[in-house]
């Protein structure tokens, strides 16, 4: 079945990455604003009988909140429905409003559920997400298919220059990033022949408050890996390097999926306990998105791994080799 993508405006320049990779152009659509706010969406190609593809970011930045660009998602969604697609699969690298997936409070929403429910609701066949905050929240609140890219290959490889030869210890910021640092960990291990140590910090967070002091496993005389799958002030993560310096780690590195940068992130991120921080393109990386990271921030295109994985399900291929090695050749950008 031919294969049709597209890249709404919060995806543009990650949509002409994985068009590249894959070897066909982005196909033409039109988004239109109104005076007082509104805007439509729709293709200007036949997608009829096609299997097609999706791409949105559902990042938040000057260029509109994530709550819009999900509304714009979703429209042309049932737009592409409506006009005869055969398949309609929305590719969103950065899935917003993953971090509530249960109650924690009395009369706390669930929006996990509440935004598949709404990509249900106007005929998504299926999900295409990468590095979601709880992977079983989100493989629990949607009915349709998902798919379930992690971006720890491309880190593997990048991490293995840096390191040298020096096996590192593998630390979770907190508690319910446990199993993400496991998954590293178990990667680590094929590389090194040797499984690394694993590190948690305690941290509890309430009304904006994060607190906790207790670290459990031993960096000492080692590099630290801080694994997560998003940062967004960047408290969470310098917290984490401070804590990895006290206790003796010859060098941090933080390899982080999904980099928000919000509020004061660059003047938070200063601080020098981290030698190195890896993100991917999942959100927009500007030349300067964080300028006091300098040089210190690097890149990882994931153009090539979304693209592999659109390639093999419009080809009725599995997608398991992919997620455990990644594809041929990651790029950096």
């Amino acid at each position: 079945m031919e294969l049709k993508l597209f890249a709404l405006s919060g995806a543009a320049d990650l949509g002409q990455a994985v068009a590249a990779h894959l070897g066909v152009p982005l196909a033409a659509h039109e988004e239109r604003e109104f005076e007082d706010g509104e805007h439509k969406a729709r293709p200007l190609e036949d997608v009829s009988d096609r299997d097609v593809y999706v791409l949105q970011g559902l990042h938040g930045d000057a260029g509109g909140p994530a709550s819009e660009r999900l509304l714009r998602m979703l429209f042309f969604l049932a737009t592409l429905r409506d006009a005869g697609a055969a398949r309609v699969t929305a590719v969103l690298p950065y899935l917003a409003y993953a971090r509530k997936d249960r109650r924690t409070k009395s009369r706390d929403p669930v929006t996990t559920r509440y935004v598949a429910q709404l990509l249900e609701a106007v005929g998504t066949d299926r999900v295409v997400a990468m590095d979601v905050h709880n992977l079983a929240a989100f493989e629990n609140a949607f009915r349709c298919p998902t798919v379930h890219l992690e971006a720890r290959p491309l880190f593997v490889t990048r991490l293995l220059g840096l390191l040298g030869g020096r096996l590192p210890a593998v630390v979770s910021p907190d508690a319910g990033g446990y199993k993400r640092a496991e998954r590293l960990r178990e990667s680590l291990t094929d590389a090194f022949g040797e499984e690394p140590p694993m590190v948690f910090l305690e941290k509890k967070r309430s009304g904006g408050v994060v607190s906790g002091d207790a670290v459990v496993g031993d960096v000492a005389g080692r590099p630290a890996v801080i694994v997560d799958d998003l940062v967004s002030t960047g408290g969470t993560l310098v917290r984490a390097a401070r804590a990895c310096r006290e206790r003796g780690a010859t060098a941090v590195y933080a390899c982080v999926t999904h980099g928000l940068f919000v509020a004061d992130a660059d003047s938070t991120l200063a601080d020098g306990s981290l030698d190195r921080f890896l993100v991917t393109n999942s959100v927009p990386q500007g030349r300067n998105a964080v300028p006091q990271l300098g040089r210190r921030l690097s890149v990882v295109d994931c153009a090539p791994l979304v693209g592999e994985a659109l390639r093999r399900l419009n080809e009725g291929g599995s997608v398991v080799d992919l997620i455990e090695q990644g594809p041929a050749a990651p790029r950096s950008v």
